[in-house]
């Protein structure tokens, strides 16, 4: 099938225009010369894509389909046509995709870091659950992901970053009625305390779980809050106790000043903020790198939560 990108670009123009005149206005031609590529186009796709009337045109059946895919197609070249141009201008692009638990907490840093080392690169980030996340890195959406590590999945790369401790967050009074003082404070004597926790999906939730010695079954669970936002807010308020990673403490400390803290005692519960990449992509140098902006920024992030 040889159709060309002008000839939907024709299309797509006439559609929006209903009109023959005023598409060829539009594409910077003749009307002539657009009719004779509508046809063309007609001809391609095997039945007419407009009713002609008067002094308007109607989409056909077909014509509705031809201009759904010819949005996407369109699209995609111009995105095409970019990065063409990018390069040629010495650009560069990186995808980075991250866990909602680490991306409000570590994208401000990163990303100021990576632009006062080069200004030429540019970034797209996806936030996302980890298993969306390393969906996308397999299907080559994302270049890379920042998510707490192991993965689980296979055909990555794993880079080990920082340690992200947790602590047990809730109000005065909650922290009050536990019967462990803060010097011998363990995950496992919250068995009978009241956890809130994000809604199922979350790999924060599943870490919480496991170094709690529980799991989504045992009675005073509660998985309903979508981000560490809402629940830090639920249990300021009195409403039950949390585990809060230390990169969240400073942001979410500041916006709830009413949020009570503890450590735990020796060994503190913590996850691992790991860096990944498919095995298939070469690192040449830019995977360390970023990797190394990544672990300055967070690790400047808990060693200022754990001085405070």
């Amino acid at each position: 099938m040889n159709f060309t990108l002008r000839q939907l670009h024709y299309f797509k123009a006439l559609a929006e225009q209903r009109n023959f005149g005023r598409a060829a206005q539009v594409c910077h031609v003749s009307q002539p010369a657009l009719s004779v590529q509508i046809r063309a186009l007609e001809d391609l796709m095997g039945g007419p894509l407009v009713e002609r009337q008067a002094r308007d045109v109607v989409l056909t059946p077909l014509g509705r389909d031809v201009l759904a895919l010819a949005h996407d197609v369109l699209s995609a070249a111009d995105r095409l046509d970019r990065l063409a141009r990018d390069q040629s201008r010495g650009y560069r692009s990186l995808s980075l995709g991250l866990i909602p638990t680490m991306a409000p907490y570590l994208l401000p840093g990163v990303l100021a870091a990576l632009r006062a080392r080069d200004l030429s690169l540019r970034v797209q980030v996806r936030e996302a659950r980890t298993e969306r996340l390393l969906a996308s890195l397999r299907a080559g959406e994302i270049d890379v992901a920042v998510l707490a590590l192991p993965s689980g999945g296979s055909g990555f790369v794993e880079e080990p970053l920082f340690q992200d401790r947790f602590l047990l967050a809730g109000s005065e009074t909650r922290l009050a009625r536990l019967s462990s003082g803060p010097d011998v404070l363990r995950p496992t004597d919250l068995g009978r305390a009241h956890l809130m926790l994000l809604e199922d999906g979350h790999c924060l939730t599943d870490q919480a779980l496991e170094v709690c010695g529980q799991d989504r079954h045992s009675s005073g669970i509660n998985m309903g809050a979508s981000s560490l936002g809402t629940l830090t807010r639920l249990v300021a308020e009195g409403f039950g106790l949390t585990l809060m990673p230390e990169l969240a403490l400073r942001s979410e400390c500041t916006m709830i000043p009413d949020l009570k803290l503890l450590r735990f005692s020796e060994p503190e519960p913590a996850r691992t903020v790991g860096l990944i990449r498919r095995e298939a992509t070469r690192d040449e140098g830019w995977f360390t790198d970023l990797a190394q902006v990544i672990r300055e920024v967070g690790q400047d992030i808990v060693t200022a939560t754990r001085a405070a």
